[in-house]
């Protein structure tokens, strides 16, 4: 029986020079998979085996292979990934690949740079700052280039990081070289990160790419269904992270209660598949549910961001165990949503998403206390936003509607939260005002703003309204005739961002809405009636 070439042994003068080489073995004992996870193994194993790979490949004695990825196939193939180092700088497009065969012996190598590297020198004819101006003017000179036909195309400029010393090989020309990355944004507000390769001896640009690339991904989230989602391309992988929507991102807190958690990354740009199980799932909610937020915001009332600064808000899923809840809290400028009852149902409904969110408008705006009548008033901003949120996605999975949670099914009887057409229906909210509705927990005293909302909206009485049947009594016996959905938020959006303190409570409410309807609509409109008559069916006089 033939003994096994060892993988030095094989390699010919000729073969080095080759695109692709055909090599013979590692010996099967070293190509062993020791761990449970056959990526992992591989990757281990790439990295054991870059010093005698390097000499096998007859690599100068300054170059050196580092082990990047491990892709595994179904029968146990091996596919090795490796960047090259020279005299300890990164080699851009040095890289290649090592494919091996099941049993551990090399099929062949595909390479970036085919030739032998060598470089005269390694000392730089221009120093970093230097390298850094010509890097920066380079980029500089493209800023507003094609912006009438381009939305990629660079608005501003804003500096560059300090230059790397590398060498060059993309070209097949090996040369000492700068690395500089350039930081901007670009035309749709979208961060730009571009790296600028110039030669270390002239200045001259030799490669200029864009490093922050949005893609559109797909998920399948536990209660938004099947949606389209931006996302982040970094090298091979995606993350949740939407560079488009001012850097809002999704990251799993793993049962922890603290911290910022793991940003949700895939090589795949498609997502969850539906079930609690699949921790994706619970994450695709969040991040649409954020971004349909944002864009409700932007689109409907120019609002660039929760604190219209054009700061994307961070999401976090699957926090502590059992959480029945999901909360906003400024501190982190982050939304947290619990999995539920025994993990199985997060809490990352489209209508609790913009509720949450909402929250985080309310502080940026009127900061309404969060206790008494401005904390009701607080609370009712957030259904009111969380429900418009709902109808602005139209989800078909989840057909929007004036009820609060209604996926969430927390009350185990499929009942929702809150009712906004007649709040008293969940056992505790109230349906009007009387003095010491204050008293009440600010998640039922928010019934008498609900209860407004909806008489603005959708008018009083008996009617069907996308599926849903409602009933909404008014408590002084009137017939209120609604004015429509997106008057309605208009009117309550201005009131809050315009005329409402923190300490507003519903007398002052009704003042500061009605202004709202003046300044929109006029003092004599039928929309200003409305919302004086709406005010009276909730005993706001």
């Amino acid at each position: 029986m033939k003994r096994k070439l060892t993988l030095p042994a094989v390699l010919s003068a000729a073969a080095l020079l080759a695109g692709v080489v055909q090599i013979a073995a590692v010996p099967a004992a070293q190509a062993a998979a020791p761990a449970p996870d056959q990526q992992s193994a591989a990757l281990a194993l790439a990295g054991g085996q870059s010093g005698p790979l390097a000499t096998a490949l007859a690599l100068g004695g300054q170059e050196q292979l580092v082990a990047k990825d491990a892709v595994v196939d179904k029968d146990g193939t091996r596919h090795l990934r490796y960047e090259r180092t020279y005299a300890g700088l990164p080699v851009l497009g040095g890289d290649l690949v090592v494919h091996q065969r099941p049993d551990g012996s090399v099929g062949s190598v595909d390479r970036a740079f085919t030739g032998r590297l060598s470089v005269p020198g390694l000392t730089p004819g221009l120093a970093a700052p230097q390298a850094a101006e010509r890097a920066t003017a380079a980029v500089r000179a493209t800023v507003g280039l094609a912006a009438d036909r381009d939305e990629s195309a660079l608005s501003r400029v804003d500096g560059a990081d300090a230059p790397e010393l590398v060498i060059w090989a993309a070209d097949g020309a090996p040369r000492l070289a700068h690395r500089t990355v350039v930081r901007g944004e670009r035309t749709d507000g979208t961060p730009s990160r571009q790296e600028v390769v110039t030669d270390a001896a002239t200045g001259q640009v030799l490669s200029s790419q864009e490093q922050v690339q949005t893609a559109t991904g797909t998920g399948k989230g536990v209660n938004v269904g099947t949606v389209t989602l931006t996302t982040t391309q970094s090298g091979t992988s995606y993350q949740l992270k939407d560079a488009t929507r001012g850097g809002q991102s999704t990251t799993d807190l793993k049962g922890g209660t603290s911290g910022s958690g793991t940003l949700f990354s895939n090589t795949t740009n498609s997502w969850g598949n539906g079930s609690p199980s699949n921790r994706e799932s619970a994450a695709v909610d969040a991040q649409f549910g954020a971004a349909v937020t944002w864009d409700y915001y932007k689109n409907t009332f120019g609002r660039n961001g929760i604190k219209n600064n054009g700061v994307g808000a961070a999401s976090r899923v699957h926090y502590s165990s059992n959480y029945v809840n999901a909360f906003w809290d400024d501190s982190c400028f982050c939304m947290t949503y619990g999995d539920g009852a025994s993990n199985t149902h997060p809490l990352t409904a489209i209508d609790v998403s913009g509720h949450e969110m909402s929250h985080g408008v309310t502080s940026a705006t009127a900061g309404l206390i969060y206790s008494g009548e401005s904390g009701g008033l607080n609370e009712a901003t957030s259904d009111i936003f969380g429900t418009m949120v709902e109808w602005y996605a139209n989800l078909p999975v989840n057909p929007p509607n004036y009820w609060i949670g209604e996926k969430l099914n927390i009350n185990g009887n499929g009942t929702p939260l809150r009712y906004m057409d007649k709040p008293s229906k969940d056992g505790a909210s109230a349906d009007s005002w009387y003095s010491g509705v204050g008293n009440k927990d600010v998640h039922y005293s928010s019934g008498v703003a609900n209860h407004f909302f909806y008489l603005l909206a959708e008018g009083s009485g008996a009617k069907s309204i996308n599926g849903y049947s409602y009933n909404s009594p008014t408590s002084n016996g009137s017939t209120v005739t609604g004015i429509g959905r997106n008057k309605a938020a208009a009117i309550w959006y201005r009131a809050l961002t315009v005329y409402f303190t923190s300490t507003t409570n519903y007398k002052a409410a009704r003042t500061g809405t009605l202004k709202a309807a003046s300044d929109l609509y006029g003092a004599t409109s039928a929309e200003y009636k409305a919302v004086a008559a709406a005010w009276s069916g909730v005993n706001v006089n």
